[in-house]
């Protein structure tokens, strides 16, 4: 079976037991405070499993795509190394929620592994949970009991808690877990050593295929369990694992997962998969790493130098440099690989089929820019080996920090010219690292105390900017040292941040007239939490909750305005333009669109131009709520790449004609609301991806008027002139030709000097020394002087002093003979005798500068110039 047969016989298999097939969540996560990426099948599902959200289908199945690279899931330094740690893998999964249990869960997975894709059955092993005495948790002789009934009990092993309880972190909901492990060694190996020794053992051909969940238990803060209200299936199947063994492969790699990009790598290199062990590896690290940077980026996440950026950035660049140091690659190339694989995920993840062209252009500049990275890091490393026999550790993580220089490539730089490398003092330097990293965004959260049970949060804030509410629970929090509290609400008009939109801020008044004031307001895993600075002297009674009414109205119009500017750029610079991000708030809006040339100031006008006749024309809100998502999708509506939508979804329009996209955020009523839109700047700020920041109604105006009050002052100031662009072009021009005047009379008054000077050489053992005071009114005068009595001299010492504005000044110039034969470097000259003058400077042997701060010391420093000399 190919893989795409092995994936559609996964979800057919499923869809036959009444399971509804869900799509992949984008690999970028959003709304969750704990995650950068989606690690594992279950992410999209969480707020199920907290309870945070109705269960619509009872039964769901998916492949899911997964990044593990960083946190507790971080795979990186392994992948290529090995044959099955991967940065991105699809995982298979069913799902129950509160449906099917053990039973039906083992049963199904049975027979779909040995009925339906044909495993050997005598391959196969099982791991049940054994129990774990200091928490009073029992052996799973439950799942043992459904196991015995499809494979001999001598294939049922008892595992640990380390292996066969699955937790989704240090709190929420956990349980037992059952395993399945298949042997893919030879029959003769198979003969002399058993599968059961095997499990769980770190053998490469005897691996874990696929774990069932059975949630049953919720972890509190205090670290004790409590059991679930229902009790959930959650389970996760490695596909590229399950390929590579119905396909009879004893290498993931050579699966034809893997294979068309490898081919492509060979084709491209020159080089043949399989002829060396450290090409291998890189061509598997390529291979790997293209499928995780690729789809990061179609899912909205651009390399950058911070968080999720960061860690897409250094995959990256990992690839770049197992390309660049055992394949020879040095010119781009890693970014060709992106048409390979989006014709192999045409038709599975098309999200990445449909930016190929984006995404390889971004994977480009990043290329191009880190081979220049590269390039200095290693001359960087060659000059630091000349100086030293051991490669210090600090300079290694240096390398590996700035230079994106993995540890292995420094050893082995190290090692071709005989030094070793300080690995203790490297790994310490990354622990640090780590540590900082952990520290700047740990989050501590207590648990969730209840004070009303309540279902869902209603939010009328579409609506309504006040509502009447109660608390329904409530967590202390701690961020980067501060302690703040999150409330949920029976009802809230409060806006969560999402979407770009920033989260409204606003009060709580109590039936006491007692006010709480709303600092934010975010949405975590789909609950809607409002930020407080402490809490109310009493959570029980009513609440009145307002929103602040202003601050949300200057919102609205700037994110209708982002609506409005999205349709007039696909108008003014083509269809290629889609959104890559946002961020409205009441101040200013900014937009990031994937575009590749920086816009002109037509481009720029014609947009602004467009939008604000739209505003003209008063356009009212048009908004569907819970419209079905495909069949917004068929209307033309735009939707945004990355984002994950639901079965329906939110329709906002401007004209039918203009502007109809899927949106969540806070709208004005009609488009004459926002009054006024302003473009204030465009930039680059990715690779591919341009930055428009603008301003609309009162912030607009202000801006407008300031403008306005700066060129009628200044046409005042030029006593109000019938063309004030020519009045101050003309003022220019004369000031540039005043500038040449002065400085060339500057420059002949340093001619002139120059003959005064020379007059005043000393000649010391057939040396020419000066040490001297000039007046000259600035450095550029002096630096003239310098070098035109260093022309015209030979064997010449010169020290010159001078004022500028009260702030001593120190030039020193030595003759190139001198410099060579006597030893008198002007650089270190001028920095001893800066010490006169509490300053400091430098400079090359012939030529140097040095500035202070106490003019006093002039004359002792000019006077101590002699003593160099001796």
């Amino acid at each position: 079976m190919t893989s795409r047969e092995i994936r559609a016989a996964f979800l057919d298999f499923f869809k036959s037991k009444d399971h509804h097939i869900v799509p992949s969540a984008p690999v970028v996560v959003k709304n969750d405070p704990t995650l950068m990426f989606t690690n594992a099948g279950m992410n999209q599902f969480k707020e199920l499993f907290l309870g945070e959200k109705a269960v619509k289908y009872p039964r769901v199945v998916d492949t899911q795509r997964c990044l593990r690279v960083s946190g507790k899931h971080n795979d990186l330094e392994e992948v290529g190394i090995d044959t099955y740690h991967h940065t991105l893998f699809e995982m298979l999964g069913n799902w129950s929620f509160g449906d099917y249990f053990k039973k039906e869960a083992i049963a199904w997975s049975w027979e779909l592994l040995t009925e339906v894709l044909k495993l050997d059955k005598d391959r196969l092993y099982v791991t049940i949970f054994e129990g774990d005495a200091a928490e009073n948790l029992e052996r799973d002789t439950e799942a043992y009991d459904f196991w015995k009934q499809h494979i001999a009990e001598d294939r049922i092993l008892l595992g640990k808690k380390k292996d066969n309880f699955w937790e989704m972190g240090d709190t929420g909901p956990c349980g037992p877990c059952s395993e399945i492990h298949y042997d893919m060694r030879s029959e003769e190996e198979r003969a002399q050593v058993k599968g059961q020794d095997l499990v769980n053992a770190d053998h490469p051909q005897v691996i874990e295929i696929w774990n069932l969940v059975f949630m049953q238990y919720n972890r509190l803060k205090n670290g004790t369990l409590e059991l679930l209200p229902n009790k959930h299936v959650d389970t996760g199947m490695g596909f590229e694992r399950l390929v590579r063994c119905i396909q009879g492969k004893t290498s993931n790699y050579d699966t034809d997962v893997f294979q068309p990009l490898i081919q492509y790598i060979e084709q491209k290199s020159g080089i043949k998969y399989g002829a060396d062990e450290k090409t291998d590896i890189a061509m598997r690290v390529l291979a790997d790493h293209i499928r995780a940077v690729s789809f990061a980026i179609a899912d909205g996440q651009l390399p950058s130098n911070n968080k999720a950026g960061y860690v897409i950035r250094r995959i990256l660049r990992r690839a770049v440099r197992y390309a660049y140091t055992f394949l020879n690659f040095k010119i781009p190339f890693f970014h060709e690989l992106v048409a390979v694989l989006a014709e192999q995920f045409k038709g599975v993840f098309d999200e990445l089929y449909q930016q190929r062209d984006f995404v390889e252009k971004v994977i480009l500049e990043e290329e191009v820019s880190f081979l220049r990275t590269l390039t200095t890091g290693i001359q960087r490393f060659e000059h630091y080996a000349e100086n030293h026999t051991v490669i210090d550790g600090d300079f290694a993580f240096e390398l590996f920090d700035t230079y994106g220089f993995p540890i292995d490539l420094t050893e082995l730089l190290a090692r071709e010219k005989g030094l070793t490398v300080d690995m203790e003092a490297f790994d310490k330097a990354l622990q640090a690292q780590k540590d900082r990293s952990r520290a700047a965004t740990a989050i501590d959260t207590g648990d969730w105390v209840v004070v009303n049970e309540g279902e869902d949060t209603e939010f009328v804030g579409y609506d309504s900017l006040t509502a009447t509410t109660e608390i329904v629970k409530y967590r202390k929090i701690k961020a980067k040292g501060k302690e703040q509290y999150q409330l949920v609400l029976s009802v809230t008009p409060f806006y969560a941040e999402g979407g770009g939109q920033v989260g409204d801020t606003g009060v709580l008044i109590s039936e006491a007239g007692e006010k709480t004031y709303v600092t934010d307001t975010k949405k975590e895993n789909g609950l809607i939490v409002h930020f407080v600075n402490q809490l109310p002297s009493s959570l029980e009674g009513y609440f009145e909750a307002k929103v602040d009414a202003a601050k949300r109205l200057d919102t609205e119009s700037n994110h209708s305005a982002t609506h409005l500017l999205h349709a007039a750029l696909k108008q003014v610079l083509g269809e290629h333009v889609n959104q890559k991000g946002s961020l409205v708030t009441a101040d200013v809006l900014r937009f990031d669109i994937s575009h590749f040339a920086k816009m002109t100031y037509d481009e720029i006008k014609a947009v602004e131009d467009i939008v604000n006749a739209k505003i003209r024309e008063n356009i009212p809100l048009k908004e569907e709520r819970q419209v079905p998502y495909q069949k917004a999708i068929e209307s033309g509506v735009t939707a945004l790449f990355g984002e994950k939508y639901g079965d329906f979804v939110r329709v906002i329009t401007f004209d039918d004609s203009f502007s109809k996209e899927l949106c969540g955020g806070t709208h004005v009523k009609a488009t004459g609301q926002i009054g006024f839109f302003k473009i204030i700047s465009e930039s680059a700020v990715a690779a591919g991806v341009r930055r428009i920041e603008a301003i609309t109604g009162t912030k607009a105006a202000a801006v407008i008027r300031e403008h306005f009050e700066l060129a009628q002052n200044m046409k005042e100031i030029l006593n109000n002139p019938k063309d004030f662009v020519s009045a101050v072009t003309k003022i220019v021009e004369e000031n540039s030709a005043l500038k040449k005047e002065i400085e060339n009379a500057i420059r002949e008054k340093s001619l002139a000097m120059k003959k005064e000077l020379e007059a005043k050489l000393e000649v010391i053992d057939g040396i020419n020394f000066l040490a001297t005071r000039v007046n000259l009114p600035n450095a550029d005068a002096v630096k003239t002087l310098a070098y035109a009595l260093k022309g015209s001299l030979n064997n010449l010492f010169l020290v010159l002093g001078a004022e500028f504005d009260g702030k001593p000044s120190l030039t020193v110039v030595v003759s190139d003979e001198l410099s060579k034969e006597k030893g008198l470097h002007a650089g270190n000259i001028v920095r001893d005798l800066a010490k006169d003058i509490q300053g400091g400077g430098g400079g090359q042997p012939f030529f140097a500068t040095a500035g202070g701060k106490d003019a006093s010391g002039l004359d002792k420093a000019i006077a101590r110039a002699k003593e160099f000399l001796k």
